[in-house]
């Protein structure tokens, strides 16, 4: 399938809670992060191109946040950009992304952030395949896959372990 035209999951609104991990519940999911998760997920860092454990995966399945496991992206909107960085043409889901203006490092971008947690996943540009023209372009450390016949790691507890990529698996 052609990322630029794949259809995102059909996920009803209010299938995965948005709310944010409370304090505790984030402390307790940061003290599990690698420095290098740390570097990238908290401080906004960015991992080196063509390094990623994430770039060439052709899995079928989602993407989530590292840091609390709410899906992201799904494999069907994956596409190989030559950046070195996964990217991808669309979110999975409307809110479970957000977009931010960042002025960093003397330039104009807008930073891509987990919906519910709002740790740093990467940027997105203007720059995608037709007809969306946008390249969600995000470090795999930020991200954790689960492949689309296992549910998914339910790290808030909060019930969502089912894997919305389950149903559209051929």
């Amino acid at each position: 399938m052609n990322p630029s035209t794949a259809p995102r999951p059909s996920i009803p609104p209010g299938r995965f809670d948005l709310t944010p991990p409370s304090v505790e519940q984030r402390k307790t999911l940061e003290a599990k992060l690698t420095p290098a998760d740390r570097e990238v997920l908290l401080r906004h860092g960015t991992e080196a191109p063509f390094c990623g454990g994430y770039l060439d995966t052709k899995q079928y399945g989602v993407y989530a946040c590292k840091l609390c496991g709410l899906p992201l992206f799904a494999s069907p909107t994956k596409f190989e950009s030559g950046t070195g960085w996964p990217s991808f043409t669309v979110p999975i889901a409307d809110g479970h992304i957000r977009e931010v203006r960042d002025t960093s490092h003397g330039m104009v971008r807008t930073e891509v952030r987990c919906g519910r947690c709002d740790s740093h996943q990467g940027h997105v540009f203007p720059d995608g395949p037709p007809p969306r023209r946008l390249r969600y372009c995000i470090n795999s450390v930020a991200l954790e896959f689960t492949p689309s016949d296992q549910p998914l790691p339910d790290k808030l507890g909060r019930g969502e372990t089912t894997n919305p990529m389950a149903s559209a698996a051929g």
